[in-house]
């Protein structure tokens, strides 16, 4: 029996948003599911016991900032992520690609490798495709990423091709050189807001067989409207038995679109550090809560949210702990954005589950665009 397999139990009839479990060596994954931020192994602020009690069910954590601290190797000794960081549920490492786009000014870049300067003590880091899947096994993640190229947005069309033919590249290499048959190894769509070339490296990667696809490239400066095109072009060239992964989005409109157009799997840093600064999201619309017509707002922040912060403390509260700078408000709202994704990817699985995405889609567009 494979470690990995996909399960899908339902496809919307209106739209291609499908209900699925993501079985792995740590549990399953039921999907769509968002997967909180952990770059080095800790999802800031918040215990692994909060992130359950939240509904979380897969963490992510990051590839290049691990290997400069504390150094893949120290993870290994402890047995690697899961016991290192008291997590027993699956785990996703990047392979960072993404620091290719996010560093840029500290990296170099050629057919063979990365080279990237520690944005610690200036020191260099190589990442080949070979490394990258190194560091990952050390790493011990149940699901690990190709190493790819990820160009920004508004780069050359001539660029992006480069860029889409050296991540294919770099994808058969990562194949090759996988020795533990426990870590699902995913492919990574790139090709900008182009939909040919989204076509071209998605017909690449599926070529070689690989576990799970992701589609990265996105949420990098591309309008909206730009993301969910280049959504509709790549994902039906993706095979439909294997999960499929958005890297880096989003917010939640952007969730609740890439859904509707067959996206499994999610991640993003905007609950925990929009939550940092003071940032909510909740049912009825973005609240910050440093405002001053918090001061004496007596009220819950969510009244449809059962989190700590929802439930035991008032609005006047929480925007007490900010003007203070206590450092229990950027826990109690990071606790309550991650519960707030949460909730949303499980409203999307049940709407699919019961074939009403596209009513939930329109009732919940409805109520964000008039809170904003």
């Amino acid at each position: 029996m494979t470690l990995f397999s996909y399960t899908c139990d339902a496809t919307d009839s209106m739209t291609q948003g499908r209900a699925g479990v993501w079985h792995t060596p740590h549990g399953p994954l039921q999907t769509p599911g968002f997967m909180p931020v952990g770059t080095l192994a800790t999802v800031k602020g918040l215990l692994p016991a909060q992130l359950r009690a939240a509904g979380a069910q897969m963490l992510l954590a990051n590839t290049y900032h691990l290997a400069l601290r504390p150094g893949e190797r120290i993870v290994e000794e402890h047995g690697g992520l899961h016991r290192f960081m008291n997590w027993d549920g699956p785990i996703l490492t990047d392979s960072g690609g993404f620091q290719v786009f996010s560093l840029a000014a500290r990296r170099k870049v050629d057919d063979e490798k990365i080279v990237f300067r520690s944005h610690i003590d200036g020191t260099e880091l190589e990442l080949s495709p070979e490394r990258a899947v190194q560091i990952q096994e050390s790493l011990g993640a149940d699901c690990i990423m190709c190493l790819d190229e990820c160009p920004p947005a508004g780069e050359s069309r001539e660029k992006i091709l480069a860029a889409v033919d050296r991540t294919t590249r770099w994808a058969q290499r990562c194949r090759e050189a996988q020795k533990r048959s426990d870590q699902a190894l995913f492919g990574i769509v790139q090709g900008g807001i182009h939909p040919d070339l989204r076509e071209r490296s998605a017909e690449a990667l599926v070529q070689l067989d690989f576990p799970g696809y992701a589609v990265g490239g996105l949420s990098v400066g591309e309008p909206p409207a730009a993301m969910y095109s280049t959504l509709d072009a790549t994902v039906p060239v993706l095979p439909a038995d294997r999960p499929r992964y958005l890297m880096g989005v989003g917010k939640p409109e952007d969730i609740l679109e890439a859904v509707c157009r067959g996206i499994d799997m999610f991640d993003c840093v905007m609950p925990t550090r929009n939550g940092r600064n003071a940032m909510a999201f909740t049912s009825s619309g973005p609240v910050r809560i440093r405002n001053s017509q918090y001061r004496s707002d007596l009220g819950a922040l969510d009244a449809e949210c059962s989190c700590p912060a929802c439930t035991d403390y008032t609005r006047s509260y929480l925007r007490h702990l900010f003007v203070a700078g206590e450092m229990l408000g950027p826990i109690l709202l990071s606790l309550h954005n991650i519960t707030y994704y949460q909730k949303l990817v499980r409203q999307l699985r049940d709407a699919i589950l019961e074939s009403r995405l596209q009513s939930l889609r329109s009732e919940l567009l409805t109520r964000w665009s008039g809170a904003a």
